[in-house]
This record gives C-alpha cells, structure tokens and sequence, in this order.
C-alpha cells in the first residue's frame, strides 16, 4: 500500500507530465503563429511596394473622380 508521500509524489509526476505535454502544445502553436505572422507581414509589405509602385506610375495631378454615390 502506498504511503502518503509516495501518494503525492505520483500525482506530482502526473501532474509534471500533463504540464510538459500542454508547454510542448503551446510551443507548437506559438511557433506556427510566428510562421503564419511572418508570412503575414511579407504579404503586407509587398502590397505595400505594389501601392507605392502603382501611385507613382498613376497621373499626377489629375484630381480622382468622386465616387458615384456622390
């Protein structure tokens, strides 16, 4: 029969190995965020770069017409 101590022990050591595998999980998730971010981020900044591109390239000076529900 298990004594107290060894009682709280074991349900010390299955409470660590739950804890890793949750740390393990977030880790995973996290570090796909920050890929998915990343990939975020460079989409941004290229259609950025393709805004900047077309706003030079567009004619200046030539006020836009309103939008039609005016």
């Amino acid at each position: 029969m298990p004594t107290d101590t060894e009682s709280r022990l074991d349900r010390l050591e299955i409470r660590l190995t739950e804890q890793e595998a949750v740390i393990d999980d977030l880790n995973a998730t996290i570090t796909a965020q920050w890929r998915k971010i990343d990939l975020l981020v460079r989409q941004v900044q290229k259609l950025t770069e393709q805004l900047e591109e077309a706003a030079i390239r567009a004619p200046s000076g030539l006020p836009e017409p309103p939008p039609p529900h005016y």
